[in-house]
């Protein structure tokens, strides 16, 4: 019991250290006054690096999903509010904007 628990301990501290960064970017977004207009090298490195590769699978899982969803959008009339919400938001986001703005 004693080994199990230090390991799930263990998985709670690894799932937490590879989750804050993500936290504390989303809560200091809000309190800085930062000129959008020049990224700095940190923030293109973490674009990048972390965001776009996200981004990229977000566009392909959108993609799977409005193309397994396409039955049901076309009988519900929303076949372009679906295919805009799933596949060309996350490509926008991904490939048309600038490095480091997000």
């Amino acid at each position: 019991m004693n080994k199990r628990i230090k390991h799930l301990m263990a998985l709670f501290t690894a799932i937490m250290i590879f989750l804050a960064p993500f936290a504390t970017n989303a809560l200091a977004a809000d309190s800085l006054d930062v000129d959008k207009s020049e990224s700095s090298a940190g923030a293109m490195f973490y674009d990048l690096f972390f965001l776009r590769p996200f981004g990229a699978a977000a566009t392909v899982g959108g993609s799977v999903i409005f193309v397994l969803g396409l039955p049901f959008s076309a009988i519900g009339g929303n076949v372009s509010k679906s295919g805009e919400k799933l596949v060309a938001d996350p490509f926008k986001y991904t490939l048309a904007r600038p490095l480091g703005n997000f």
